[in-house]
């Protein structure tokens, strides 16, 4: 392996490794799997790295690769029969302070559909752009508004009582 490949490797690992780690472990539910998910990543990344264009940031590729890692986990015959219910104390830190401590928004992120889990983890919890999001899913930003809508929506029921409204 050469010098400057290894210091690419590192320089995003460094950078996006608990980015691409939170996403996993909040997509999979499951710490062991999650880990797999992060190294089958970076691997992938270290492997494509010539392919990639700067059409986009780094960190937008690199979640593009862990959604689509994170498929290829969920797709698999067993993964349906695992328990993937993850605890709070196995998930990565987050880059800003929870205002919530009490992880009930997480849970509920995490009770999403599979159609809407990642939309919400790359806009809210990744911090990315509309734009971002949508070159990550390989969706439109048209699609991207909708799935987030309709999981807001979700979240507003199961989340209904927790929070004073202050309508």
């Amino acid at each position: 392996m050469d010098t400057q490949a290894t210091d690419r490797l590192e320089k995003w690992m460094d950078a996006y490794g608990t980015d691409v780690k939170r996403f996993c472990m909040l997509q999979l539910r499951d710490h062991g799997l999650a880990e797999d998910a992060v190294q089958d990543v970076f691997v992938k990344a270290w492997k494509a790295r010539d392919t990639f264009r700067g059409e986009c940031s780094e960190k937008t590729w690199l979640i593009r690769i862990a959604v689509n890692t994170c498929r290829d986990y969920q797709r698999s015959g067993w993964f349906r029969f695992m328990d993937r219910s993850t605890t709070p104390d196995g998930q990565p830190e987050q880059g800003v302070e929870d205002p919530f401590p009490d992880r009930t928004v997480s849970e509920a992120v995490a009770a999403l559909p599979d159609s809407l889990r990642p939309v919400v983890l790359l806009r809210y919890y990744e911090q990315l752009t509309l734009h971002e999001t949508a070159l990550a899913l390989r969706i439109s930003d048209a699609t991207v508004k909708r799935r987030l809508k309709k999981a807001g929506r979700q979240l507003h029921c199961m989340l209904e009582g927790w929070y004073e409204d202050e309508k």
